[in-house]
């Protein structure tokens, strides 16, 4: 894998990116692919707030559309302590992420947490159940 502190450098970074004129709270996510390739989102706010997409979707979204499916990381930093994704962004991954599939929650280079979608999102539904 890539060095993580210098990707999760990268997703701080991309915060400047966030459209969030109507909360400030600005989140940025980045996507390491299984084929190493690096896809960034961040969260873009809507005056309709069901209109608005998080940045773990949006980094998600920019990926599928290039047409990766597999992937290694998501990196997930924000405004507050410990930003963990809503439970709409949780179960968007669900649907990509295989067991071994690391989600970072970052607030710094040095203050990270390593977490697996059963920490996040436990007896989920997923495409296994309609097998």
């Amino acid at each position: 894998m890539k060095n993580l502190e210098e990707l999760i450098q990268r997703a701080i970074d991309n915060k400047e990116n966030s459209y969030s004129p109507y909360s400030n709270f600005r989140v940025s996510a980045l996507v390491l692919t299984k084929t190493g390739k690096i896809y960034e989102g961040i969260n873009i706010e809507n005056a309709s707030y069901s209109a608005t997409l998080c940045a773990e979707r949006s980094a998600l979204a920019a990926a599928i559309s290039a047409g990766e499916r597999k992937f290694d990381t998501i990196i997930i930093t924000g405004d507050s302590e410990d930003t963990f994704p809503c439970g709409v962004c949780r179960q968007f991954m669900a649907e990509f992420f295989d067991d071994d599939t690391k989600l970072v929650i970052a607030n710094s280079v040095s203050d990270y947490k390593i977490y697996t979608m059963d920490d996040l999102l436990p007896h989920s539904f997923s495409k296994k159940d309609l097998e």
